[in-house]
């Protein structure tokens, strides 16, 4: 549900259900760039979480040969003892309680937006319309880009070999 404007002494009306089912979208972007990459999973797990690593790992070819810094926050499944880290990846955590240093964190705001105050029927089309948010998304770098890039975030280092 989200806030609507409305005539002063009217009601806004906004369709809405008391049924829950669940999906998950994961999600990764690159600051500097825009690019994002997305993950449909059913649920937040350990589990979930090393499938979404692993995952985003082989969609930007993170290796031996290229190593890529995964900025996270403290979640449970983040941190799991039993995670395994996919060669190339680093994860480095943020501060506990500071989600406004995660530009990730902007990205559900853009995505929930065709969602806002609309009821859908089934999952599928829960999903559908999720996958047709995440394919603008991801076909608009410069509007994510403008959304995620901190003026302090680093810019983006390539090592020599």
């Amino acid at each position: 549900m989200r806030r609507v404007w409305a005539l002063r002494g009217e009601r806004p009306t906004a369709v809405g259900r008391r049924r829950y089912q669940w999906m998950y979208v994961y999600g990764f972007v690159r600051p500097r760039t825009g690019q994002v990459q997305w993950l449909f999973l059913p649920t937040v797990s350990t589990e979930a979480f090393q499938i979404a690593l692993d995952h985003f790992a082989r969609a930007v070819g993170a290796g031996t040969h290229k190593h890529i810094l995964l900025v996270i926050d403290g979640a449970g499944w983040h941190v799991a003892r039993d995670l395994q880290i996919p060669d190339g990846l680093r994860l480095v955590f943020l501060p506990a309680y500071s989600p406004e240093l995660q530009p990730a964190e902007r990205l559900w705001p853009l995505l929930h937006e065709p969602l806002a105050n609309r009821a859908v029927e089934t999952m599928q089309d829960l999903e559908d319309c999720l996958v047709e948010r995440c394919r603008y998304l991801a076909d608009a770098p410069d509007e994510l880009h403008g959304r995620v890039a901190y003026h302090w975030w680093p810019d983006d280092v390539t090592a020599s070999p």
